[in-house]
């Protein structure tokens, strides 16, 4: 194909992404003009105040419709804000290799380094819940807006430290705030981190072929079953979820989820080696050990938790 249309949100991070995407398309196929066309979804109207709605959607709904109405070719998408139901008709082809994956802690060396009761901001229920899991004595205080305007309140002193994903920071040029690295371990990220999600119509062959020259094996298969572990759950914006992939050799992947209630006060883990070419099945066989352990439950719990306090 010679042209290719690529929608993406207006935010700086998803420009950046756009602008990434484009130049590894014009890379790989030179005579290709690339257009990025910028579309305003209706996540962008909210408030700042986090988590808020539980739908996905809101971060989607716009440039899904313009993919559909064969306005825009393609999709750039922050996979962890894809749905887990895409809109009838569309297809994830394939994701770049990926980005860092780890939460960073700016504004302090350590979790450990900050002082008792220390204010801590998030926009993220899973790193509110994982943060008072590590430690129960802190504010975790919600906070809204960009990259940017977090780091400003943190450079105010409105706060102690704040959680950001490392593969923002990257993509924005802003690695100078990087304070610690959280432990990936106890600091499940949330499925499909740092991941580029790449989503085109599924009758459209030319897309496919172009996005298959630029996908990462190893990055789509991890995308695959980490949000086959969030569909299994019915994982909403309210339901503190980590999941995380690697590829482990031997064609095998290594799964790793994380369930949590919102205060800190119970979650469950678990971790599976699987095959590389059924990603989705692993993902599902992970969902269904965290299932047993009381997983459904714990997430039940945990928005009724999030009504409770809305």
């Amino acid at each position: 194909m010679d042209r290719l249309r690529i929608g993406t949100r207006g935010s700086a991070l998803a420009r950046a992404q756009a602008d990434h995407v484009k130049a590894l398309l014009v890379e790989r196929c030179p005579e290709m003009k690339v257009e990025i066309e910028v579309l305003h979804v209706s996540g962008d109207g909210e408030s700042s105040t986090p988590d808020a709605p539980t739908d996905k959607s809101r971060w989607v709904d716009t440039i899904e419709q313009a993919l559909l109405a064969g306005e825009i070719n393609l999709a750039v998408h922050s996979a962890k804000d894809v749905p887990g139901e895409l809109a009838g008709g569309l297809e994830l082809f394939g994701a770049p290799p990926r980005a860092p994956a780890e939460d960073m802690l700016c504004g302090a060396r350590s979790l450990d380094a900050l002082p008792e009761g220390a204010r801590v901001g998030t926009s993220s229920i899973r790193r509110a819940a994982q943060l008072r899991t590590a430690r129960e004595d802190l504010q975790v205080v919600a906070i809204g807006g960009n990259v940017d305007t977090r780091l400003r309140k943190l450079a105010e002193s409105e706060l102690d430290a704040i959680v950001l994903a490392r593969a923002g920071l990257q993509r924005l040029g802003r690695e100078d705030a990087l304070g610690a690295v959280l432990d990936l371990a106890r600091f499940v990220p949330a499925p499909g981190q740092g991941i580029l999600a790449l989503e085109g119509p599924a009758d459209d062959a030319r897309v496919r072929e172009a996005v298959q020259g630029i996908t990462d094996a190893d990055a789509f298969a991890c995308l695959l079953a980490e949000r086959a572990v969030a569909h299994a759950l019915s994982a909403t914006c309210h339901t503190p979820l980590g999941a995380y992939a690697v590829p482990a050799g031997c064609g095998c992947l290594n799964l790793r989820a994380w369930v949590g209630l919102p205060d800190g006060s119970a979650w469950v883990s678990d971790e599976l080696l699987g095959g590389f070419y059924d990603p989705e099945a692993l993902g599902r066989r992970v969902a269904e050990r965290l299932n047993a352990a009381g997983a459904g439950e714990m997430l039940r719990r945990a928005e009724e938790m999030a009504v409770e306090h809305a």
